[in-house]
């Protein structure tokens, strides 16, 4: 499983974009639908999102503030 350290480089919104658009497409998935959600809030709700479509993917971890509220 791939480790997303959200405290990194990886863990900034837009990172966190490219990441979204690449497994869509890998994944066949709607990239505009995930894309739109993923902006639709704060950060907290763009990593609660990207759990939520790619929690199969990758895991989260390493900032607290996000994690807590994906538990």
């Amino acid at each position: 499983m791939i480790q997303i350290d959200l405290s990194g480089p990886q863990g900034n919104t837009f990172a966190l974009l490219g990441l979204a658009k690449n497994w869509a497409k890998q994944l066949d998935l709607d990239w505009a639908e995930i894309r739109a959600e993923v902006l639709s809030g704060d950060y907290e709700n763009a990593v609660k999102t990207m759990q939520k479509h790619f929690g199969h993917v990758a895991e989260f971890n390493g900032d607290d503030a996000a994690s807590q509220e994906m538990e």
